[in-house]
């Protein structure tokens, strides 16, 4: 797929099939995810379908229609936004004269080129395979007919088929092997973060929900923002002080979309895994987009297709707090609604704007009070010259009150301090 090449997008709308996400917000999508990748979207257009043709999915006159769409904006390649079949995808290429690749097809592209380390690179080329190795036994069907010899001997057609799988399969079990030395060393990771042990905070939402920018902000750090979809792929991992806490891990991870191709989901499950190891949950929702509560559905059905929210009547392995991004998007009467909507709200709910910052630093604080929210007074008695447990305490833990006694002619700390019981052991260690 040439960059900046001239492209048409197309939605199709089948009759009897629901959707969450409204036609014009679908089409906004779909263009976005092509302007991810550097095409150039010349028109995007909904066409609906009272029955799906098995062999070209659209009729010959919606077919028609798009070649000549696609001949007055010079079209050089046609999207559709959906699933197309081997076989779909070859018919509508030789009537249109025209390279055609569907949703998956689309999103495979953006990864393939976003990913930047080699883990990454890994897990699209094992999506790419696995994308490829379906649409070749279904494209060759014809061949395996050609039967040449007797008993198990097949004609040249199956050879091919047979060689073009065996070549698939190896890579791909290559591939494998090495995503799961990344596994164990992700875990062994994990392993000694949870000796340290510091908590860990995963930012997860729908694509373009502004994690990135939300991340930067908490952070200080300089990761990939941009107003594209899929701006990040690869996961990052940073240091953030929290009130009571000296140091938390947050950790940005991959936009989720709705329809996202199984292949993909099984191949970053590695870098998922941070989210499913993580201590709090901060779900970043796009406030300002119409289609926020479609969008909230799509990551939801995700995480539970992780195993993070547990099964039917259990609570989710982590606690998931909403952030309610981008109010500087919206007019003040609305933010100041949404504010109303977030104190009424059962769940816990934080309005922010990380562009200018607005919210940040009450998040912060009630990231803080979550993590420590089992913590416990405790009252403990330390030298006037042990600096190093002083110090400890009061970066560690929220110190309540500090007076000074003697005990044995000697000044002595006391101090009453609320701890986690994970601080408190760690306490106890030193």
């Amino acid at each position: 797929m040439t960059r900046g090449a001239r492209a048409l997008v197309v939605c199709p709308e089948i009759r009897g099939r629901t959707a969450d996400v409204d036609s014009a917000a679908r089409i906004e999508e779909a263009r976005g995810l092509a302007l991810a990748i550097g095409l150039e979207v010349i028109e995007a257009l909904a066409l609906p379908l009272r029955e799906v043709r098995p062999g070209t999915l659209f009729g010959e006159g919606q077919i028609e229609r798009i070649r000549d769409h696609c001949n007055l904006g010079e079209a050089e390649l046609v999207i559709v936004d959906g699933g197309l079949s081997a076989i779909q995808q070859r018919n509508l290429e030789d009537k249109l004269g025209r390279k055609v690749i569907d949703r998956t097809g689309l999103i495979l592209e953006i990864f393939g080129e976003r990913a930047a380390t080699a883990e990454g690179r890994l897990q699209v080329e094992l999506a790419h395979l696995d994308y490829q190795q379906g649409r070749l036994v279904r494209s060759w069907t014809h061949l395996e007919r050609q039967r040449g010899g007797f008993g198990f001997l097949g004609g040249p057609g199956e050879t091919q088929i047979e060689a073009d799988r065996r070549m698939i399969r190896d890579r791909m079990a290559r591939i494998r092997r090495e995503l799961e030395q990344v596994r164990r060393t992700r875990g062994l990771h994990r392993d000694r973060r949870g000796k340290a042990p510091w908590p860990v905070i995963a930012l997860v939402g729908y694509t373009n929900a502004g994690k990135s920018t939300l991340f930067n902000r908490l952070t200080g750090a300089d990761v990939m923002a941009q107003d594209l979809l899929f701006a990040t792929l690869d996961p990052t991992m940073r240091r953030v002080r929290l009130p009571g806490i000296d140091k938390a891990i947050l950790s940005d991870t991959v936009g989720f979309i709705s329809d996202l191709p199984t292949q993909l989901v099984a191949a970053f499950r590695a870098t998922l895994e941070e989210v499913m190891a993580a201590d709090l949950i901060l779900h970043v929702r796009d406030i300002a987009n119409p289609d926020t509560a479609a969008q909230k559905k799509h990551v939801l059905a995700v995480l539970s297709d992780l195993g993070v929210m547990g099964s039917e009547g259990e609570e989710p392995t982590a606690p998931i707090v909403e952030v309610w991004n981008k109010l500087d998007l919206l007019p003040p009467d609305r933010v100041a609604e949404l504010r109303a909507l977030a104190d009424a709200a059962g769940e816990p709910v934080l309005p922010v704007s990380a562009l200018t910052g607005e919210g940040c630093a009450d998040l912060l604080v009630r990231v803080g009070q979550l993590l420590t929210g089992d913590a416990r007074e405790q009252v403990i008695d330390v030298a006037a010259g042990d600096g190093q447990r002083l110090a400890w305490l009061h970066a560690h833990g929220d110190v309540l009150a500090d007076e000074v006694l003697e005990s044995d002619g000697e000044p002595v700390h006391r101090l009453h301090v609320r701890l986690t019981p994970r601080e408190w052991g760690r306490f106890r260690r030193l």
